[in-house]
């Protein structure tokens, strides 16, 4: 029998919980199934390059089709299961495989549970056109008893945060134990201090990109750089205009990235009641201090006015402008230590320890 295997939904994006996922089958050894990748990915190869890959093939293009055929997938084509001492799940459609391991050790690592069936509900359904609506409650009523009851068949249940773990109280009623997700540190560092304060959260409504660019609006002689894509680019640009001040760069390649991060003043990350949020810990990984906003993970990562400061919850743009006149060039070279020091604690090496003590 084999010792052990890493469920994930899916490799579309280099996000944080695929990262996560294949950190997890570097560090312990594991075989590696997901419902589908967008190749070529920086995270996997593709079954055809690695046999210790399943691909469930539940790739699809259609709204709702998609995520009906990730749940019945990781449901009904995950037999293979029974050949695994030990299960992993990452993501709100792989818990659903429990059920073809219920004689094996199964692990549920939560980032959180779906938010489209829980606390933000409303919000995803005013994303869909009114025609789909129906099409998203009829989804969710029928995933959300078989995700709970795959939640209830798990063996142990493993938070990304406190946040999370409260979330998973409220919610689905179950005890779990928090271990933080681990950052790569070691990709991260400090080169200099240019003249620009950065944001490379994704350009999601949640994230209120739009609010930090209302703030420097009304701050001329501050410069911003977005680096990342999402929903919101096009209306991003349109707000922006003509403004020599704010620079819309979409999606970069990584190295440049990290070089973006290694040269700013500081980072920008304000988004609503954030999971666990990795960009900050990527941030301080470099030295660079980060303005957020005091709820959700951030909490649980940013030290207020030693390795950023935390505005408070849904802050206004005037709020934003105080925060940036806060991290002023010469203080936040004063914080650079700290942020650093800080970024350890979600190492790597930290994660897989742990993860090695919970397995055995």
């Amino acid at each position: 029998m084999k010792q052990l295997i890493v469920l994930h939904d899916y490799f579309e994006r280099a996000d944080g919980g695929g990262r996560l996922s294949t950190l997890l089958v570097k560090g312990l050894d594991a075989d590696l199934c997901y419902g589908f990748a967008s190749l070529p990915h920086p995270f996997v190869q593709g079954t055809l390059q690695n046999p210790q890959e399943i691909d469930l093939k539940a790739q699809s293009n259609l709204p709702l089709w998609r995520q009906f055929k990730l749940a019945r997938n990781f449901e009904n084509k995950t037999e293979f299961l029974n050949q695994y001492e030990t299960a992993i799940y990452s993501g709100f459609y792989t818990p659903l495989a429990v059920k073809q391991h219920l004689r094996g050790k199964n692990i549920l690592y939560c980032h959180t549970p779906p938010r489209f069936m829980y606390d933000q509900k409303t919000f995803y359904l005013q994303q869909l056109p009114w025609i789909l609506r129906p099409l998203l409650n009829a989804f969710t009523n029928w995933l959300q008893p078989s995700y709970e009851q795959a939640v209830k068949n798990m063996d142990l249940i493993i938070a990304n945060s406190q946040n999370i773990q409260r979330r998973i109280k409220h919610y689905l009623n179950v005890e779990s134990t928090v271990i933080y997700p681990p950052c790569e540190i070691e990709r991260f560092y400090w080169n200099s201090q240019g003249d620009y304060y950065l944001s490379f959260g994704r350009l999601d409504p949640l994230k209120r990109i739009s609010r930090i660019v209302d703030a420097f609006l009304e701050m001329p002689d501050k410069k911003l750089v977005i680096a990342s894509d999402g929903s919101e680019f096009n209306n991003l640009k349109q707000q922006i205009g003509n403004a020599q001040n704010i620079s819309l760069l979409g999606k970069v390649d990584e190295q440049i990235l990290l070089e973006l991060i290694s040269n700013c003043i500081a980072t920008i990350y304000i988004p609503k009641d954030e999971d666990f949020g990795m960009s900050p810990v990527e941030s301080m990984a470099a030295g660079k201090p980060v303005l957020g906003v005091a709820e959700g993970g951030l909490l649980e990562t940013i030290v207020h006015e030693e390795t950023g400061f935390l505005l408070p919850p849904d802050p206004s743009v005037e709020m934003i402008i105080q925060g940036i006149h806060y991290l002023t060039p010469r203080r936040v070279l004063e914080m650079k230590e700290s942020c650093e020091k800080q970024a350890q604690q979600f190492s790597v090496e930290r994660f897989l320890n742990e993860m090695k003590r919970i397995i055995k």
